[in-house]
């Protein structure tokens, strides 16, 4: 960014905050503030000469000194020997700035927001994205510090232009489904223009968007009374009819869907085998191929071609079929067709294809001959100056179908294989997935008929799942009920229940899903067919390739070969870059193929492996950010080395992208079959912990750690069953269950004696002290953190000793001694920045934060908790991110500071609905509420009371009375830790 006068000058200017300039990144000083006015007033008319007189009257107004005219010569000498020799000139008695545009903030600004307002119809993501930028340029309030009418004016003008982005910005953000993380914003900006109802008219949105009607409708209420006392007046008609509207829950103010075209028009050409009459869904698909074959028809270009690839059963046929039937007008010398039989033992042969192509194309018999380039030379000479479609349903690889393409301009060719014609140069790939839930519902409730599904529609979904969105096993399944008139939905979807059966059950005729996957199975190699069985076995949704490997036994190279091979003959799919994934019904599939030709040891040996891969590698991300952590040592060995990762950040990607595939290993290997109730498989939860710190995977990693309790208890493996009720008795104080939690910690105490495990011994305590807390049992809070206190210590485990004492610290703040808390929380950090911990970290500067807030050292716990945030979310912790929210906003609270307190619980509030337990909703809520009613919006206060008290009366908490005393009018009294 250059100056027009001196190319190598490199002036940068800023107006949109204070004043400054910069050459380079060096910055220059631009003199006293009426200096920086004039400075200011030139910058913002965009290079064009400003007379004297202007200057004078922008810097001074109408009341200049008499010096004002040798003043402003000053100012601008001053400020041309700051910018250096052509910047600023002099013009015809007055000054002028040269800035190009790129190098004034204010300038940016206005071009990036023109750029908005052409893309928000088009493109609204993008117009959002360049609205951001633009506000983000703002660095304060515009001019500060500046005298003068001219730039109050100005100032006044662009706060007021910056607004209005704003909401421009906010009303994409609604477009675009960000309603929930538009409510914290809003609110401060309602709270800090009360009168501006357009702001108020989007807070409502979101929040009825957000689920939060009574919120709504308690902003209407308070700004109605905010017009009447301070104006005199009433809403603004469109914020009363969207009053209105949110009364009668309108549903045309849910957040807009884009709409879809239904299926075109089907046409019936000469060689096209027949549409089916019931084809659905799949638009984007048929408008893609429509376009490239309307493109080709053209004969602009060369002949094109489209192959489609997937899954035996996916549609590739049916889909082809009708998209040629819709191209036959722009194809009207002729549309070839030929089932190529690629998934037969004895696949087509092109040589027997070509002469039945030169038979339907007039060619005779005699003429056609013998060889295979001779029938394909002349095949591209029959066609040459024609507009012929040729349709090559079920094709084995691309050497099969070169000879058969058209070749000239005006033709296409369309493909239908299992296999991805990747090495097809010049071919347009089209891979085709199963249905979605609503098409497949859409065709399922076609074949069977409108009246036996809308009684049943929740039957029929649970049908359209079971048959995994694949529409051979939907029209199979559709059929057989179709046939049997005595059969409900229900009946269907119960016998589809049973993984077991499912594959026999969707037979009807000549149609079984099993015998089309039998088809692609039976051309695998040998070692593909052993992947393709062996892969099956994991419960996880997906698998990495090193997983994979770990499960076949083999180095990444030659399980990514493999695995490749399988996905470009649509067995299984590449979910990303390294991750492949079975379709539900192929799995079924490929594990009874499994449990015909592998062996119980293979089987069984094939899951160990992948339990050592994960444990192993989980460990490494663990030691990352826990250094020095003693839980490791107490971990089961492994027989298979893991990954090794060098940054905590590749660690946590790898513990996070394998989360679900690491969970379900856990559960399966507590189902038995191979081991029972393994050890291997509660260290690996053990050394997960960071998944159920984050909340992100509570539910499964519960329904996992419960697994292990179960089959441990029935074999009496008291350590693996008292490291798993730790681990559940954790994740339920966690998500607000605390009666459960201190049951589950309880037991565990018990059979972790037993074992005399002393990971057991020592964090079952620690859990049972939070759960004590909670309850106001403080003694007893203080009496369980110092056994685990003392249990961390002989075990040497310098991160369970400072968890121990931060916990001991919250005891210390309720007996009354917040004084020795904040000295405890200074022994934890000490503990802790010596380790080098990682999120950790962040937990006792949380634990900090609480004792200095209750000394009333606001500051200090506002920097301890700013300090926090950064480091959970960088660790993925959502849960505590959401909790160090939850404590900004106390803080501000305490101090007052009513606007920045909701901004930060309104953040707070979007991550703890998810995954913080409705018991820590209801405190964000009784939060948000105390700080609305401090910003005088009582109506939506008492909304948010109302709904809070609802959940605590559910829990049967005891802050349900403190929330009644809210509500009767007292505001004084604590909000629960």
């Amino acid at each position: 960014m250059q100056t027009r006068t001196e190319p190598g000058s490199c002036l940068r200017f800023a107006v949109l905050g204070p004043v400054r300039a910069w050459r380079g990144d060096e910055p220059i000083g631009t003199g006293t503030p009426q200096q920086k006015a004039l400075l200011a007033a030139l910058l913002l008319r965009g290079g064009r000469t400003a007379t004297a007189a202007e200057l004078v009257d922008a810097v001074w107004g109408e009341a200049p000194p008499n010096t004002a005219l040798a003043a402003l010569r000053s100012y601008a000498f001053r400020l041309r020997k700051a910018l250096g020799a052509g910047a600023l000139v002099t013009d015809s008695g007055g000054y002028a700035l040269h800035v190009e545009t790129d190098c004034l903030d204010h300038a940016v600004a206005e071009r990036l927001a023109a750029e908005a307002d052409k893309a928000r119809v088009s493109d609204p993501e993008h117009a959002r994205e360049l609205l951001t930028r633009a506000l983000q340029l703002w660095h304060g309030e515009p001019l500060a510090g500046l005298p003068g009418p001219y730039a109050e004016t100005q100032r006044t003008r662009l706060g007021e232009w910056r607004l209005g982005m704003l909401e421009t910005r906010l009303e994409l953000d609604l477009e675009l489904g960000a309603h929930a993380e538009a409510v914290s914003e809003l609110t401060a900006l309602s709270a800090e223009h009360p009168l501006r109802e357009r702001l108020r008219y989007l807070l409502m949105l979101a929040l009825y968007r957000s689920g939060r009607q009574a919120e709504a409708l308690g902003v209407y209420a308070d700004t109605r009374r905010l017009l009447a006392d301070d104006l005199g007046i009433d809403p603004s008609p469109e914020l009363s009819e969207l009053h209105q509207r949110i009364l009668e829950a309108d549903p045309a103010l849910a957040a807009p869907a884009s709409a879809h075209s239904g299926p075109a028009e089907i046409a019936r050409p000469a060689q096209l085998p027949a549409t089916v009459a019931d084809f659905t869904g799949r638009e984007a698909f048929v408008r893609e191929l429509g376009h490239q074959l309307a493109e080709a028809s053209q004969g602009s270009g060369i002949m094109a071609v489209s192959a489609v690839a997937g899954i035996g059963g996916v549609g590739k046929t049916t889909l082809a079929v009708h998209v040629a039937h819709e191209a036959r007008e722009q194809f009207p010398d002729g549309q070839l067709y030929v089932d190529l039989q690629g998934t037969e033992p004895r696949p087509a042969e092109p040589e027997a294809v070509l002469g039945a192509f030169l038979r339907a194309l007039g060619v005779p018999n005699p003429a056609i001959p013998e060889t295979l380039a001779e029938r394909a030379a002349l095949y591209r000479s029959t066609l040459d100056g024609r507009r012929v479609l040729a349709l090559l349903d079920n094709a084995y690889d691309a050497a099969q179908i070169r000879q058969l393409l058209p070749g000239t301009p005006g033709c296409a060719a369309l493909v239908t294989s299992r296999v991805r014609m990747v090495d097809l140069a010049g071919a347009h790939l089209v891979d085709l997935d199963v249905m979605s839930p609503e098409e497949a519902l859409q065709l399922f409730t076609r074949i069977v008929g409108e009246e036996r599904v809308a009684s049943e529609r929740q039957a029929a979904l649970d049908v359209v799942g079971a048959c995994g969105f694949l529409p051979l096993a939907i029209r199979i399944a559709a059929a057989r009920l179709a046939a049997r008139r005595t059969w409900t939905v229900s009946v269907l979807a119960s016998k589809l229940a049973d993984n077991r059966r499912r594959l026999d059950e969707l037979r009807a005729g000549d149609l079984a899903v099993k015998a089309t996957f039998a088809l692609g199975y039976g051309h695998l190699s040998a070692a593909q067919a052993r992947a393709f069985r062996l892969l099956s076995l994991p419960d996880g949704p997906d698998i990495s390739l090193e997983a994979a490997a770990a499960v076949l036994d083999l180095d990444a190279y030659a399980a990514e070969e493999l695995l490749e091979a399988l996905v470009d003959i649509s067995l299984i799919e590449s979910a990303a870059p390294a991750r492949y994934r079975f379709h539900d019904l192929l799995r079924l599939y490929a594990r009874e193929c499994a449990e015909r030709d592998e062996t119980p040891e293979e089987r069984c040996a094939a899951l160990s492996r992948l339990l050592d891969f994960y444990l192993a590698s989980a460990a490494g991300a663990y030691e990352l950010e826990n250094p020095g952590d003693r839980v490791l040592e107490h971990l089961a060995p492994t027989a298979r080395p893991g990954l090794s990762f060098t940054t905590r950040e590749k660690a946590l990607n790898w513990l996070f992208s394998e989360a679900q595939g690491l969970l379900a290993a856990v559960e399966q290997a507590a189902g038995g079959g191979c081991e029972g109730p393994s050890r291997r498989a509660v260290d690996l939860l053990l050394a997960a912990w960071d998944l159920m710190e984050s909340g992100i995977y509570a539910r499964q990693y519960e329904q996992a750690a419960r697994a292990l309790v179960t089959a441990a208890h029935d074999c009496a493996d008291a350590l693996v069953e008292g490291r798993a009720r730790v681990l559940v008795a954790q994740l339920l104080r966690m998500t607000g269950r605390f009666t459960e939690s201190d049951e589950e910690a309880r037991r565990a105490m018990i059979v972790g004696l037993a074992a005399e495990d002393p990971l057991t011994c020592s964090y079952a305590p620690n859990v049972r002290g939070l759960v004590a807390h909670k309850d106001r049992r403080y003694e007893e809070c203080a009496a369980y953190h110092t056994a685990a206190l003392e249990a961390f210590r002989a075990d040497g485990n310098r991160h369970g000793e400072a968890s121990a004492l931060s916990n001991l610290g919250w005891a210390q703040m309720a007996l009354g001694n917040p004084d020795d808390a904040v000295a405890t929380g200074r022994q934890v950090l000490a503990i802790l920045r010596a380790l080098g911990s990682g999120f950790r970290l962040g937990n006792g500067l949380y634990a900090m934060s609480v004792a200095l807030t209750a000394t009333g050292r606001l500051d200090e716990a506002l920097s301890c908790l700013t300090e926090a945030l950064p480091v959970f979310q960088e660790a993925r912790q959502q849960f505590w991110e959401g909790m160090t929210l939850y404590r900004l906003a106390e803080v501000h609270l305490t101090a007052g500071r009513w606007r920045e307190s909701a901004s930060h619980v309104e953040q707070a509030l979007v991550i703890l609905r998810e995954v913080g337990g409705e018991w820590r909703t209801a405190n964000a809520l009784t939060m948000l509420g105390r700080a609305l009613a401090g910003m005088g919006q009582s109506v939506r206060a008492h909304a948010c009371w109302h709904d809070a008290l609802g959940v605590y009366t559910a829990l049967g908490s005891p802050e349900a009375q403190e929330v009644r005393r809210l509500l009767g009018g007292e505001t004084s009294a604590s909000v629960a830790v």
